[in-house]
């Protein structure tokens, strides 16, 4: 059989009939270049958002703004349909009405029929008023069920022999709904049974990302960045020669190019950096796809399908070595600091595990600690358990907390071995207030946290100090020249 190669195309690169019949050709491209693909695509762009706002109205009572909301996306999905369609045909995509053809009305008729079903659920929903997390999960996956198989009749009609296969057949997680846990073993059990036969026959075989089921068949969804992991299970239970995340940026940046206009595109990344840098708020790639490439050793590649001849970032276990001290910089904002002070309390047995216990029983995830003789300040992300999290707290210390904060992380290799690195940091930035600094918990992170609003001249500051003169084994800096030279032209 062919080599397997899983590319997951986000909800920009599948957002209307142009970013799908994009897609579509770089599908084909690695078609012919005699790989075969296994495609993972998220619901089309802002989907997802608009169903949990119908879900919302809905839970209200709202039932007739809920039915809005899913009038609306029924149209779209219709029209993005018919102008796949009108596409595939050569014919004139503005003149939808005059479409005929059984397979074109077929198409109509199940996008109806699935619409039908998310109105049942939400009149339900409305008479009811109470919108549990697994019908939230029955609901927002219809975003991606409608994708995936519209995508796949799509490429079905331009030459692509693309299949669907629901993924709620081969993503198999717990009962935890929002936020369902995979079940690894059966997973690869499911994808050998339904995917990897068809891959076989030559099939491109289109899957829904973000969303599974139980064992006894009950709708899931893997949290936030499900759809990337979703293509990192389906990579490491086929055993994929790569997975590629295909969005609209050209890789992992040195920063963001919004507060950064002169980022740079990073070639090559270890997994440990990825994930950091994804866990502390680069927003490309999500840190539990890291995972299921890492145990099986598959790189993972993130391209732009706006830009598919972009060689983009290619993340392997080993990396090699980088002059540049750091590889990017990342922000995580709307942070809050909360502190605990406590006189004399701190080193009592099990005051700390008191107090992480408290965030514990809120399922409420930590992201820096700081102590002292009589305090300890931790960071968390900001949401509206942050009163009753004080309020339990309040009963072992004084508490205090303050929101607005942003977490500045710099990843890079064995920043901790690097003699005067943390003088050049703050250095840099010294014209900004640091609230915490965490540096020598990881060999590979320095963090520190500062004012919200501060967030993007430190980043700046920062680029200018540390990637001046980047490695260009590890740097796209050909790039960097290019933009400078069409600046310089048109300034002439």
């Amino acid at each position: 059989m062919k080599k397997l190669v899983v590319m997951k195309f986000g909800g920009t690169s599948v957002e209307d009939s142009v970013a799908i019949h994009r897609t579509a050709g770089i599908v084909a491209g690695k078609r012919k270049k005699g790989l075969q693909p296994i495609v993972v695509v998220s619901a089309m762009a802002k989907v997802t958002d608009q169903l949990l706002a119908a879900a919302s109205a809905a839970s209200r009572g709202d039932r007739s703004g809920a039915l809005a909301i899913t009038a609306r996306l029924r149209s779209r999905h219709k029209e993005v349909a018919c102008r796949l369609t009108a596409q595939a045909r050569g014919e004139d995509a503005s003149q939808c009405t005059n479409l005929t053809g059984a397979a074109y009305a077929a198409t109509q008729t199940w996008i109806d029929i699935e619409f039908d079903a998310v109105d049942e659920i939400l009149r339900g929903l409305a008479a009811v008023g109470e919108l549990t997390p697994r019908i939230s999960d029955m609901i927002v996956s219809y975003g991606e069920r409608l994708s995936s198989r519209m995508i796949a009749e799509a490429f079905a009609a331009r030459g692509l022999d693309g299949v669907h296969v629901d993924s709620r057949v081969c993503i198999i997680t717990d009962a935890q709904h929002g936020k369902a846990i995979p079940q690894d073993a059966l997973i690869e059990e499911r994808l050998k049974e339904h995917v990897l036969p068809l891959a076989a026959e030559s099939k491109t075989v289109v899957m829904g990302g973000f969303i599974g089921s139980t064992e006894k068949g009950v709708t899931t969804t893997l949290g936030r960045g499900g759809s990337d992991f979703t293509a990192a299970l389906v990579g490491g239970g086929l055993h994929a020669e790569a997975i590629e995340i295909w969005t609209d940026v050209n890789g992992i940046m040195t920063a963001d190019p919004r507060a950064c206009p002169d980022a740079l595109r990073v070639k090559t990344i270890s997994f440990e950096e990825a994930a950091e840098l994804a866990y502390f708020g680069a927003k490309v790639l999500h840190p539990a796809t890291i995972l299921p490439a890492v145990q099986k050793n598959i790189p993972v590649l993130v391209l732009n399908s706006r830009n598919p001849e972009n060689e983009g970032t290619r993340i392997i276990s080993l990396a090699p070595h980088c002059n540049s001290p750091f590889k990017s910089i990342a922000v995580k904002k709307r942070l809050t600091i909360i502190d605990v002070v406590a006189s004399r309390m701190l080193m009592s047995h099990g005051y700390l595990k008191a107090i992480f216990d408290v965030f514990d029983k809120h399922k409420c995830p930590v992201d820096m600690v700081s102590t002292s003789e009589v305090s300890v300040s931790l960071t968390v992300d900001t949401n509206e358990k942050i009163p009753e999290i004080a309020a339990d707290l309040s009963r072992l210390a004084d508490v205090k907390y303050e929101g607005r904060k942003a977490l500045v992380c710099m990843v890079g290799e064995n920043i901790r071995g690097q003699n005067g690195i943390a003088g050049r940091v703050f250095g840099a930035i010294h014209h900004i207030n640091i609230r915490m600094i965490s540096q020598g918990a990881s060999e590979i992170n320095m963090s520190f946290m500062i004012d919200e609003d501060d967030a993007d001249e430190a980043v700046r500051s920062l680029h200018a100090e540390f990637f001046e003169n980047p490695d260009p084994e590890i740097f796209d800096v050909e790039a960097r020249k290019s933009a400078t030279a069409e600046t310089t032209a048109g300034r002439a």
